[in-house]
């Protein structure tokens, strides 16, 4: 069907407007990247703009030879892969029962777990709880369990488990098969693309997290890599502010920083498409289905 000339007009608008859209959320990481590369000076100067200047790999060796950025390296990785492995285990374990219409209750459960997401404590009264806690404040498994499960993810995965046909249950029942049967041997295997978008959703989330680290930890041997890296940010616009004149060393520590910013996203440059399809799968199915 031959498109009115007016389509093709917005066709042309709504592609320019995608394009500069893509530019503006793509170029700071693309000048992230190159600047990471480039000579400290030639950065300083404004040289960089979409190719590096001055192609130079000290920054690079230089992260990757600070004993923090490596310790702050496992210390996420630690966090995102276990926490995301609890949070999954918690959300799969509370979306199964409010699926099934058996369940007494059901109702009022609902009601208590919606009202977390009406309401909210604050981050005073968050971090005062926490305090309260034996063993809750500096320890590596702190970051494991705050805020181990999420609401809005336990509703997305009950919604998608409440769309399984009960006849497989019950012919499943039927042959004696138990509830932790029916769910790991029918529930689950139907519901790959839900459980890979959430297990995406909580581990970018954990991969990204600084703001209750910073908190909640004191030993600089657990912090993650991002509360390194916010704190050499801060320290290099100290340093920045204190000094009048823009030393060599100010200089690669700027280059520095970006170069630690390209190493903590790599994983997630790696990771994500491979699950880019069961993301887009689960979140269709469940627009569609829900």
């Amino acid at each position: 069907m031959r498109r009115s000339r007016g389509e093709r007009i917005f066709s042309i608008f709504n592609i320019f407007i995608m394009c500069v859209i893509i530019f503006i959320t793509l170029y700071p990481f693309w000048y992230v990247i190159m600047a990471s590369f480039s000579n400290p000076v030639d950065v300083a100067r404004g040289l960089v703009v979409f190719t590096p200047s001055g192609f130079n790999l000290t920054s690079i060796r230089h992260v990757l030879a600070m004993e923090e950025v490596w310790r702050g390296y496992l210390n996420t990785i630690f966090y995102a892969v276990a926490g995301t492995a609890i949070t999954m285990t918690l959300t799969v374990l509370g979306a199964y029962p409010l699926s099934r219409r058996r369940l007494r209750g059901r109702k009022l459960f609902m009601i208590f777990i919606l009202i977390t997401m009406w309401f909210g404590a604050g981050m005073v009264p968050h971090f005062l709880n926490f305090q309260s806690i034996p063993g809750m404040m500096n320890g590596r498994f702190t970051m494991l369990f705050v805020f181990a499960i999420s609401t809005f993810h336990v509703i997305l995965l009950r919604t998608f488990f409440e769309n399984v046909p009960d006849s497989m249950e019950e012919s499943a029942k039927m042959d004696g098969a138990n509830d932790i049967t029916v769910l790991t041997r029918i529930f689950m295997p139907l519901s790959i693309p839900a459980l890979a978008a959430i297990t995406l959703f909580s581990f970018v989330g954990r991969w990204n997290a600084w703001f209750w680290a910073q908190l909640l930890l004191r030993n600089p041997n657990y912090i993650p890599l991002q509360v390194v890296l916010r704190r050499m940010i801060v320290e290099a616009s100290f340093t920045a502010t204190e000094t009048a004149d823009f030393s060599m060393f100010e200089l690669t520590e700027q280059t520095v920083i970006y170069a630690t910013i390209v190493v903590a996203v790599i994983p997630m440059l790696v990771v994500y498409p491979f699950v880019q399809k069961f993301f887009v799968r689960g979140i269709m199915v469940g627009a569609i289905k829900g």
